[in-house]
């Protein structure tokens, strides 16, 4: 499993590239890391952007800060990858980012399996979140582990009068989160232990509800053949207009972040 791909046109405002440095991180589930980073560091990053996806930069393994620091500025270009904007705290003033853990096999979640406080990492953005205006009837949100930090953002600013479904694939049933959901929001979990391989969990789930009349807003990410299922099902069969429905591929099953990005734009 591999941190998300997202658009980055709608970075508006992105600060310049900066130094963050890390206060805690801890296993809020077996399968997910959070990474709270606080700091100086932090002023001039907008604080209305939990659910908006920004850019990690990572050191080498055992690069000092200062070499790091150059290293932004002059370049080589480190290895960046895309994550989503968790929470964000005025006082004190920290920000949280989730990362899947998946061991050793990418480069991001091998630095989040690691990093302690005063770890440091390069940062840029975040963009503004999926869903900036709820004015739907009926909310239907879905997420694999990876999109679990956007789907919950999106439930979390929800107004509280929002009813609707979310249905969130984990890897197993200790991996459920608390998530401050409006109360007419029912939250559904499924676990499908092994992210290897295809799932058509939530496909099959989605497709068994019987949808209301009435506007339906979609907050949807995760592996891109669900995805692309859901996209057909939703907006072809079921006539969700497209700009109610975020539907996002955020990483596909053998590829990396860099080989998913190259085939999302030839598509």
């Amino acid at each position: 499993m591999i941190p998300h791909l997202q658009d980055d046109s709608d970075m508006e405002n992105r600060p310049s590239r900066r130094l963050l440095t890390v206060e805690r991180a801890q296993y809020i589930t077996p399968n997910m890391i959070r990474i709270t980073f606080a700091g100086d560091e932090l002023n001039g990053i907008a604080t209305d952007r939990a659910g908006g996806n920004c850019k990690i930069l990572l050191p080498d393994e055992g690069q000092s800060r200062e070499d790091f620091a150059q290293q932004l500025e002059d370049g080589p270009k480190p290895v960046i990858r895309t994550y989503t904007v968790r929470s964000f705290r005025e006082n004190p003033l920290e920000m949280d980012v989730d990362f899947v853990a998946h061991g050793d096999s990418g480069p991001a979640a091998r630095w989040a399996s690691r990093a302690k406080p005063g770890d440091f990492c390069g940062f840029a953005g975040p963009s503004l979140p999926k869903l900036t205006k709820f004015y739907a009837d009926y909310y239907l949100i879905a997420a694999d582990m990876t999109a679990l930090p956007v789907a919950c953002a999106t439930l979390e600013a929800m107004p509280d009068d929002a009813k609707g479904i979310a249905v969130f694939e984990i890897l197993s049933e200790a991996d459920k989160q608390p998530i401050k959901a409006p109360a007419g929001i029912e939250i559904h979990w499924l676990v499908s232990p092994d992210p290897h391989l295809p799932s058509p969990l939530q496909e099959d789930f989605i497709r068994s509800l019987s949808l209301p009349n009435g506007t339906i807003q979609t907050c949807i990410a995760g592996e891109s053949s669900v995805i692309r299922a859901l996209r057909i099902y939703l907006v072809n069969e079921k006539q969700i207009p497209k700009e109610d429905a975020y539907i996002s591929g955020y990483w596909k099953i053998g590829l990396i972040e860099d080989e998913h990005q190259i085939e999302k734009r030839n598509e």
